[in-house]
C-alpha cells in the first residue's frame, strides 16, 4: 500500500512538475542572436520581431550581434547553449547556403537546430555605385564583360545570398569580377557608397536607408515588387530564370521542449497576421510570412539543396 501510494504521489508531482514548467515559460530575459552587424537585414528583422515576443510573452528580449563568418561565429555559439527556449538565432538564408559553402562546420544546419518559425523573405536588388556607367542591367552587363577583373562587389559575407547572387551573376553571365566580404551589409553598403566597390546586391530592408546614394539596376524576385514597382527584373534585364532572395527566422537549439518551440512560433504567426506588423515588414520591402514550424523546416531543407546546387556550379571557396 505504501509503495503504491507513493507511486500515485510520485507521478502526480512528476504530471504537476511538467505542467508547472511549461506554464512558467519564460521566467527570465531571452536572448535573440543576430549573425550580422547592425544595420543589414537580419539586424533589421530582428529587431523587429523582438518587441513581438517581449510584448507576448512578458519577457524583455535582449538582441545581441555576433557577427562574422556569415553568421557561422551565431551559429556555432546557439548550438553551445542549453536547450532551454532562451537563446533564439535569429537566422537569414546564409544558414541554407553554409551548409555546402564550408566543408567542415562546427554545427549541422539540419540537426542542430529547432526550426521555429520563418516570418518574411525578401529579394535582391542589383546596385552600382554612380561612377559605374550603367542605367540598365543589360549596360551593366557589357561594363562587366568590357572590363575583366577590374571590377569589385560587396556582400554581407562569403556564403551570404548577397555573394551568391553575384556569383550566380557571374555564371548567367560568364564574367570576371571580384567579390569583397564584409562583416554585415550595412559595412557591405557604406563601401559601396563610398566607391570602394562598383556594385552589390542587397535586401530592400538594409538597403533603403542609402537607396538614393545608389544606381538601381534589377531586382532578383520573380515579379517586380510592389514598393519599387520602377525596377526591373533580372528576368526582363536579359536573365531568365535569375531569381534569389532571403528569408528570416527563428532557429532554436536541438532538445528545445516542443511546448517553447510551439509558444515561439504562435508569437510569430500572430505578429504576422496583424495588419500592423504586416504593413512594417511590406514597408521594408519584405513578404510576410505565417507558417508552421514544419514549413520551416521543409523550407530549409529545399534552400540547402538549391543554394547547393550554385556552390557547386561556381566552385567559390568561403
Amino acid at each position: 500500500m505504501k509503495s503504491l501510494i507513493a507511486g500515485i504521489v510520485g507521478a502526480t508531482l512528476a504530471f504537476g512538475g511538467s505542467a508547472y514548467a511549461q506554464e512558467k515559460y519564460p521566467t527570465k530575459p531571452i536572448r535573440m542572436i543576430i549573425g550580422y552587424a547592425p544595420g543589414g537585414g537580419s539586424d533589421i528583422m530582428g529587431r523587429l520581431m523582438a518587441p513581438q515576443i517581449t510584448e507576448a510573452l512578458g519577457q524583455q528580449v535582449i538582441v545581441e550581434n555576433r557577427a562574422g563568418q556569415a553568421q557561422n561565429i551565431a551559429a556555432e555559439f546557439i548550438v553551445r547553449q542549453p536547450a532551454d527556449g532562451y537563446t533564439i538565432f535569429l537566422s537569414s538564408a546564409a544558414l541554407g547556403v553554409n551548409a555546402t559553402l564550408y566543408p567542415k562546420l562546427n554545427y549541422d544546419p539540419v540537426k542542430d537546430f529547432i526550426p521555429v518559425a520563418v516570418f518574411a523573405s525578401s529579394a535582391n536588388l542589383l546596385m552600382t555605385h554612380p561612377s559605374v556607367p550603367a542605367k540598365t542591367v543589360k549596360e551593366f552587363i557589357a561594363v562587366v564583360k568590357k572590363n575583366p577583373g577590374k571590377m569589385n562587389y560587396s556582400s554581407s559575407g562569403s556564403g551570404s545570398t548577397q555573394h551568391l547572387s553575384g556569383e550566380m551573376l557571374k555564371l548567367f553571365i560568364k564574367g570576371d569580377f571580384t567579390h569583397i566580404p564584409y562583416k554585415g551589409t550595412g559595412p557591405s553598403l557604406t563601401a559601396l557608397a563610398s566607391g570602394e566597390v562598383e556594385f552589390s546586391f542587397s535586401n530592400i530592408p538594409a538597403a533603403q536607408p542609402l537607396l538614393n546614394r545608389f544606381r538601381i539596376l534589377g531586382i532578383t524576385s520573380q515579379k517586380r515588387s510592389s514598393l519599387m514597382p520602377e525596377v526591373p527584373t533580372m528576368i526582363e534585364g536579359g536573365l531568365p530564370g535569375f531569381v534569389t532572395q532571403t528569408w528570416y527566422g527563428m532557429l532554436v537549439t536541438r532538445g528545445t521542449p516542443q511546448h517553447i518551440v510551439d509558444a515561439l512560433n504562435k508569437v510569430a504567426v500572430n505578429a504576422v497576421k496583424r495588419e500592423d506588423f504586416r504593413n512594417r515588414i511590406l514597408q521594408m520591402g519584405s513578404d510576410p510570412i505565417a507558417e508552421s514550424p514544419e514549413y520551416f523546416r521543409k523550407m530549409l531543407a529545399e534552400e540547402i539543396e538549391r543554394w547547393g546546387k550554385v556552390v557547386r556550379a561556381s566552385g567559390i571557396k568561403p
